[in-house]
């Protein structure tokens, strides 16, 4: 299961001073830096200047939801990629990063049906999301699991109501006693899917970091570019 990561900077509303801009662009940087060097609180930090400067910045609010995600804040992360998700008016695959992330959060509370609901949604806004798909699937054989391995604790609490009643009856009358069924594979299942989505969100890290350091190196080649313009047109 992968966190979508948008750690890219983004145009500000031109309404806003050259100043404030320029500081809510070096708090968004450095909230990057911050969050691909996995220190935290200290991305949340800046991203939270940012967004003092410009509250309805689109950058620094979603990647403030998926720094929360990362200090496993899930309730933290859940209301600020909503607050994202109120912002973004334009971008399908971007709102469909934020119910995938929203997702994520919601599974990590075992909150499964929000999780799953929170996946469709996702799936609303970009179709072609593989990721998200198979986080769905997963997550509807947990509940599936989950449906079955209730079903099979009330029916042998049944089977156990009817033994007792049983042994009441005179000798005779007493049928023979019934076996209570075995718990079997939805428990196990439900492990194993448990264990594959955390091992996902492990590699998605991994992938993230390797993602953020291409776009690093992307913009550390714009801004030599825009550089030697400058100086050429100087």
């Amino acid at each position: 299961m992968k966190l979508k990561s948008i750690i890219l900077l983004i145009s500000l509303l031109t309404v806003y001073p050259i100043s404030a801009q320029k500081a809510v662009r070096k708090n968004i940087r450095q909230g990057n830096k911050s969050y691909n060097e996995q220190k935290y609180e200290q991305a949340a930090n800046h991203y939270e200047e940012a967004l003092k400067i410009n509250p309805n910045a689109l950058e620094p609010n979603f990647n403030l939801g998926n720094t929360y995600y990362r200090q496993n804040e899930w309730d933290k992360s859940i209301e600020q990629q909503n607050h994202y998700l109120l912002l973004e008016k334009e971008n399908p695959q971007k709102l469909a990063s934020g119910w995938h992330n929203i997702g994520n959060a919601l599974l990590h509370k075992k909150d499964l049906e929000k999780s799953m609901e929170a996946y469709k949604n996702a799936l609303r806004m970009n179709p072609e999301d593989d990721e998200t798909r198979y986080n769905l699937a997963v997550v509807q054989k947990m509940i599936k699991d989950n449906e079955e391995e209730q079903e099979q604790e009330e029916q042998q609490e049944q089977n156990k109501d009817q033994n007792d009643g049983d042994q009441q009856q005179p000798p005779e009358q007493q049928d023979k006693p019934k076996k209570p069924e075995e718990q079997t594979e939805p428990e196990q299942m439900s492990r194993d899917n448990a264990r594959q989505i955390l091992q996902a969100i492990e590699q998605d890290e991994k992938e993230t970091q390797e993602r953020l350091n291409e776009m690093k190196a992307e913009e550390r080649r714009q801004k030599a570019q825009e550089n030697r313009r400058q100086n050429k047109d100087w």
